[in-house]
Formats: C-alpha cells, structure tokens, sequence
C-alpha cells in the first residue's frame, strides 16, 4: 500500500484549533482507505503561553500508542518567524532527512509548515524527486507576516493584497526590501509544491493574485465526518440562544460580539450567548487581558463556558438556536459553519470571505456588516424576532462535504500526481532543481 505523509503545525490534542482538526481528522479517516496508509506529524513545542514540552535528543516522538503519528518538537525562540524557518538547521539535513529516509512517502501533504519552516518543502523535493507534494492552504501565512491574516496593524482594516510596501507600512521596522525578500524566498519554496488545495474559493483566488499559477490551486473543501445530532425538544418558543464556538483570539471578532450583548442587554434582555471558547492562555499577555476583561465586563446575558471536547459538540449545538461567527479576517472555511450545519443550526456570520461564501444571506443564514457591533445586534435582533425565520433558515441548510467523498477526491489527486511526477520530463526537471 502507498504512503502518504500528513505534516501539521499543531495537533489538537495538544493545541485546539480549526486545522489542526481537520488533519487530525483526515488522518484518522485515511488510515480506513485501501489505497494510501497514512502517517501523522505534528509539531509541538514550547511557546508563549510559557508552558514548554521540553524533549530530549532527536525531536521525533510517537503520539501514544499509535505509531502512525509523531510528534515533531521544535523550540519557540528557534524559529524565524519573519522568514517562517528554524534557526537549527539540523532539524532538516539531519532529524528531518533522517524520517524521510525512514518512510520513504509515496505522497506528502503539508497542512501547514508554521512552527516547522517552508525547507521541509525543498527537502522533499531534493530528496524524493518523484514524490508529490500537496499542500492545503488553510489562511494567508505566505503572503502575510501579521499571523497570516491580512488585518492591517495600523486601524485593523482589512488587507486586499500583500506587497512589500503595504507590508512595511504595517511592519515600519522591515524595509520593503526585507519584504521582497522575504515573498522571494517563500515562493521558491513553494515552487517545488505540485498542487495546492484551497477549502474556499475566496482563499483561491487571493493566491492567484498573489502569484501562485492558477493551475497549480484547485478547489477542495474540508472534508468532515458526519456526527449524529444531540437533538433537544423542538418546542415552539423564541429562537434566542447564541452560540459562540472557537479559539479566543483577537481575529474571531468576539469582542465585537461582546459589544452586541450589551447594546441587545437593553433592547433584548432575553437573548442568550453561550461563549465555547479555547486557547485564552496561550494569547500574548495584552490580547489575553483584554479579551477576559470584555467577558469580565459582560453582563448576565453573556455565559462563557471554556473550551470543550469535539465529541461535547452535538450537545452544545443543540443548547443554542444560532452560531455566530464574528470573524474580522477574512477566514477560509470555517470547521464550525460546517459543525452547525450538521447540527441544522443557522449561521449568523460577517459579510466577508470564506464566512459569506459558506453562509447564502437569507438562506442558511445572516450576514452582518465586519467588526461592527450594533450591525451585530441589529442583524440578532431581527432574527430572534422575525416569526418563522430560523426555521425557514433551517430548512436551506445545505449538507456538508462528507469525509468519504473527500477521501476519495484525495486517493484520485494523490494517484493522478504520482502517475504525473514519474513521466520522464518531469523527473528530468525535478533533477535540474535538485542539482541547482
């Protein structure tokens, strides 16, 4: 059976977080597959939430009893965030080559290379000239050194396009240079990736902006195994319970959503909003302070409930009426639109990006104006109170991607690049890279 190699920043047992699922996920419906067995790595490693996994010796562990997941360990102040590498580059002409040669993968699919470094691209590509790389772009990290979110840091507008101008006016302390510099070296890395998938059509053609040849994007949205609805009574009463699921930091417009509450405090005393909220601990100190002394601050309306397990979801989602989605990024596809629409919740979400391709305004959902919180409160309050509305939302629900034709998209892409990488021109060319 072929090999395919799953490489991620993060894994959620360690870290929650949208991507970190998926591939968990994916990895996990892989190893199910009669054609590919699939191996997990995840990075892990010390890091501003001054919690270190300290590990000895070579930076490859197992993942439990599972041999088919390791963990890669790197070390926070080792990486060069600007220009996304490790410092310690025996991480790859030594520990890393030495997996490579270990397992030899007939595919390798990067989900993310934040924390690990773009070498590990150029790595496989020297040393497995005729095995294809994948690589899922899940945000905007190559063209965006603000954490991959295209938000500006000065006024927190969002950014239409990178360039190393509109780059140093956000980061005034790295020339343009340093900038061009830097998308230089990043797209040479990426030169060596055969195909990039892109959850959301909006993600796809930022890239094709940026430069990436539309040939090399294809559109292939998350994949997600159905789970069985926890359902409560459906009886007849005000839709008024909101739910917020997802990671605590500032991107995820939660503040603004915090803000709503209190104007909806006066005007809709009744509405409830239930906070799932996860990784508040490992945000830098100011954005942490900030955001605990908005919950802080909130009123008896506001409910904050901590992080949760992925198997509590069909429990919580069927506690509320509606999932809010206050992103101020762009987002990609977020996993939780998906979550409420397996659970038949509508989604109230901002009017941008991946949040408004997934979420039809008016049909499976409501859109309201980006980081704006009386847009927020206007656009819950209309819902709670228009008879009829969120059980007509409801029933426009589209159904999700299911996993298993995800799978089976992924085993023809994988066959397909495998066939192409082994015709003689191609091997010829990914020698010349090689030498050069």
């Amino acid at each position: 059976m072929r090999k395919v190699l799953y490489v991620a920043h993060n894994h959620p047992i360690v870290r929650p977080g949208g991507a970190e699922a998926y591939a968990y996920e994916l990895y996990r419906a892989m190893r199910r597959s009669g054609e590919f067995d699939p191996v997990l790595v995840a990075r892990v490693g010390s890091g501003p939430s001054g919690r270190p996994m300290s590990h000895a010796g070579a930076p490859f562990s197992v993942v439990g009893p599972d041999n088919g997941q390791y963990f890669l360990h790197t070390e926070w102040d080792a990486i060069d965030f600007f220009l996304e590498t490790y410092r310690d580059k025996r991480l790859y002409t030594v520990y890393i080559a030495d997996f490579l040669n270990a397992y030899k993968p007939d595919v390798v699919h990067f989900q993310h290379t934040h924390f690990i470094g773009y070498d590990f691209i150029t790595l496989v590509r020297r040393m497995l000239p005729d095995t294809p790389i994948v690589y899922t772009l899940h945000e905007y990290l190559p063209m965006c050194h603000r954490d991959g979110q295209m938000v500006r840091t000065r006024g927190e507008a969002l950014c239409f396009g990178a360039s190393p101008r509109r780059c140093h006016e956000c980061f005034p302390d790295w020339t343009p240079q340093f900038f061009f510099l830097r998308e230089r070296l990043i797209k040479s890395h990426l030169d060596n990736v055969d195909l990039f998938l892109c959850p959301s059509r909006f993600l796809l053609e930022r890239y094709v902006d940026w430069g990436i040849p539309r040939e090399k994007l294809m559109f292939e949205d998350y994949g997600r195994t159905p789970q069985i609805p926890f359902e409560a009574p459906t009886e007849t009463r005000r839709r008024t319970k909101l739910g917020f699921f997802g990671q605590m930091n500032p991107y995820k417009g939660v503040e603004s959503l915090l803000e709503a509450m209190k104007i909806l405090a006066h005007s809709e005393p009744e509405v409830q909003l239930y906070v799932h909220g996860a990784n508040v601990e490992v945000l830098p100190p100011e954005d942490r302070d900030r955001i605990m002394a908005a919950l802080g601050d909130s009123g008896d309306n506001v409910h904050f409930l901590g992080p949760y397990a992925p198997e509590d979801v069909p429990r919580m989602m069927a506690e509320v009426d509606w999932v809010v989605v206050p992103s101020r990024w762009w987002e990609n596809s977020p996993l939780v639109i998906q979550e409420a629409f397996m659970h038949k919740r509508p989604v109230i979400c901002s009017a941008i990006g991946g949040m408004a391709e997934k979420v039809t305004h008016g049909v499976s959902g409501l859109h309201f104006a980006v980081n704006d919180p009386q847009s927020l409160a206007s656009t819950i309050g209309a819902a709670v109170n228009m008879p009829g509305l969120w059980e007509q939302l409801r029933a426009g629900i589209p159904e999700i991607y299911p996993m298993d034709q995800h799978i089976a998209s992924l085993e023809r892409v994988y066959a397909e690049l495998i066939e192409r990488r082994r015709t003689p021109d191609d091997l010829a060319d990914a020698a010349s890279r090689t030498v050069a």
